[in-house]
């Protein structure tokens, strides 16, 4: 891309302290000039205005990584597929962003800078319209897929297994959205906790949050024999198929799916590689998949789960929040390292990672904020 990013990374900086208002600001813009594309958004739009926030802030500071920018707007685009998105609908979008940029840019907004946010767009969208377009040969915009097992394993969490009506293509450690039946063109967002199976099947571990319509609904409303809808596979912390190094995989709370499914992933190609599971909780219930991790690890010598309780002084086993108990080993800076969970989890483990020389190249995780600030830090001095 011949762009920007200079320009376009300070404007950004600039909006983001009215995040919220420019987002409802943009769909505003959106409705009132374009009415017929309401009906592709769901009907409470607050977690739709952080989306797209989110996927800005993604872009922004992902202009200098071409080929990770590159994937993440083709992967973008492949999943816009499900919301009914057409390359027709890319313009509208582009001048509302463009008008709200300048709205909340003030005397920072000159030609120069609406000549980089165009630029950016354009090339941007195009990556997108062009990934869906490919995607559209080769696979639908949704899959359907049937409930065949549905586990309560506390109040708020279940482990859910699903079967797409047809071959569902994806990598361990990504993620797919959901869609219930309850809460049409609401989709929700779940890692994938299994590497790929030859009977197509894959388990969610799903945690009710407060107010959530698709978590509570697949808690609470959902059993075997019903049907939802998924997604397309998005996500890039996959095992890098180049490294033959021990691994680390650091969970919190659900954030085991991923890393389950890159355990798998490990076993099933029979290659003898060390894995150490961190499994963080903060009560000993809470490791709500600990039976099934001790059956992994009985038929792989080489995998070692290790639980990690924070909150429950009676528990018998390493106590301490995950990112602290990290220096009670030899040492991990020549392992691969995964993390997923809890943002200040994931940040906790990235420092104490750093601090004993584990380089950032060797780190992998899917959190933002983290990576953001640092760029910010950065790109703007």
């Amino acid at each position: 891309m011949s762009l920007q990013p200079r320009i376009v990374k300070e404007s950004f900086a600039q909006l983001e302290p009215s995040a919220d208002k420019a987002a409802a600001y943009f769909y505003g813009r959106l409705f009132a000039e374009n009415p017929r594309l309401r009906a592709l958004f769901p009907p409470a739009m607050e977690v739709q205005r952080d989306r797209l926030f989110h996927a800005l802030t993604k872009i922004v500071w992902s202009l200098d990584s071409p080929e990770n920018l590159a994937a993440y707007l083709g992967q973008l685009g492949q999943d816009h597929r499900k919301f009914g998105v057409l390359r027709e609908h890319y313009p509208a979008v582009g001048a509302a962003l463009v008008a709200t940029l300048r709205k909340f840019s003030g005397d920072a907004w000159t030609p120069e800078v609406e000549a980089a946010w165009t630029a950016a767009y354009r090339a941007a969208s195009e990556i997108m319209i062009n990934a869906a377009e490919e995607s559209a040969a080769q696979a639908p915009p949704w899959w359907v897929a049937e409930v065949t097992d549905h586990e309560r394993r506390s109040h708020d969490l279940a482990v859910i297994t699903v079967r797409p009506g047809q071959p569902f293509p994806y990598t361990a450690g990504q993620y797919l959205t959901v869609q219930t039946s309850r809460w049409p063109r609401v989709w929700r967002p779940y890692s994938i906790a299994n590497a790929p199976r030859s009977d197509g099947r894959l388990r969610l571990h799903v945690r009710a949050s407060p107010g959530g319509w698709v978590s509570g609904a697949l808690v609470r409303y959902t059993g075997q024999g019903d049907t939802v809808l998924l997604g397309p596979a998005m996500g890039t912390m996959t095992l890098d198929p180049d490294s033959d190094r021990a691994l680390l995989l650091i969970a919190g709370g659900t954030g085991l799916a991923p890393l389950k499914a890159l355990a798998e992933q490990v076993i099933t190609a029979g290659r003898r590689r060390e894995v150490h599971l961190l499994v963080g909780a903060r009560t000993e219930r809470d490791l709500y998949d600990l039976p099934d991790l001790r059956l992994l690890e009985s038929t792989y010598p080489w995998l070692r789960v290790i639980p990690v309780v924070s909150d429950d002084p009676e528990f018998d086993g390493m106590r301490g929040q995950v990112g602290d108990v990290l220096d009670r080993f030899d040492g991990w800076d020549d392992h691969d390292v995964y993390v997923a969970g809890p943002d200040p989890m994931i940040r906790s483990a990235v420092d104490a990672l750093q601090e004993q020389g584990v380089p950032l190249s060797h780190i992998h995780h899917d959190l933002l904020k983290a990576e953001g600030a640092a760029q910010r830090r950065h790109a703007c001095r």
